[in-house]
């Protein structure tokens, strides 16, 4: 699905943005982001990283997660909503009704006990960044959570802010863009975007690196 997205991007832009980093540069990465607070973990696949990320919750936990493209890559959010074994805040959203019932979804969505999700850069200088469209996801991760767990491709980190910024506009708005317009008939764009630096409460958020191409 990713590569047939793509396949309407400069070809130097799929290379830069869209190839696994190697493990030289995954480690400096890791690194900085264990020095501003944030848990590093690493799984050599989509398989691996979903039996860490569901190690990681305990049963029984009210979970969300966002429409993310790498949670449902690894199966990970088939089998939060699926399992029966967490309470799983989407598919309970999704029976709500929006109108009647806007303030408990917001009251709902905004503060579970372990939100999920993913980013669109990770800097070696250990910042995370996140866009989105309507920005659901990125109160929970800012403080509204008690735990953040983002599973992150490693073709998704960037040497700094500057070239974060390039891989959002440049790489991941065109693919979820297309993805947006074949699925729901909108266009997406980039209206909200997060920056964390450091988290100061230690082990809220955890960053499962994957060595694959995984998401947007």
């Amino acid at each position: 699905m990713i590569t047939e997205l793509s396949a309407g991007l400069d070809r130097a832009i799929r290379r830069r943005f869209g190839t696994a980093a190697d493990d030289t540069r995954v480690a400096r990465t890791a690194a900085a982001l264990e020095a501003n607070g944030i848990t590093v973990l690493r799984a050599a696949d989509r398989t691996e990283a979903r039996r860490i990320v569901l190690g990681l919750i305990p049963v029984g936990s009210e979970v969300h997660h966002g429409a993310s493209r790498t949670l449902e890559q690894t199966g990970i959010a088939q089998e939060i909503e699926e399992s029966g074994r967490y309470e799983a805040i989407r598919p309970r959203s999704r029976r709500m009704d929006r109108q009647t019932q806007a303030n408990e979804i917001r009251r709902l969505t905004a503060s579970p006990d372990v939100m999920l999700g993913s980013v669109h850069a990770v800097t070696e200088t250990g910042s995370l960044m996140a866009a989105s469209m309507g920005g659901g996801q990125l109160g929970p991760y800012v403080s509204g959570a008690g735990r953040v767990i983002l599973v992150v491709g490693t073709q998704k980190i960037v040497s700094d802010l500057d070239e974060g910024f390039r891989r959002i506009y440049d790489y991941a708005l065109p693919l979820e863009d297309a993805r947006a317009e074949a699925a729901y008939g909108i266009h997406s764009a980039v209206n909200k975007l997060l920056i964390i630096n450091r988290e100061i409460e230690p082990g809220r958020i955890t960053v499962v690196f994957v060595d694959e191409v995984l998401g947007f």
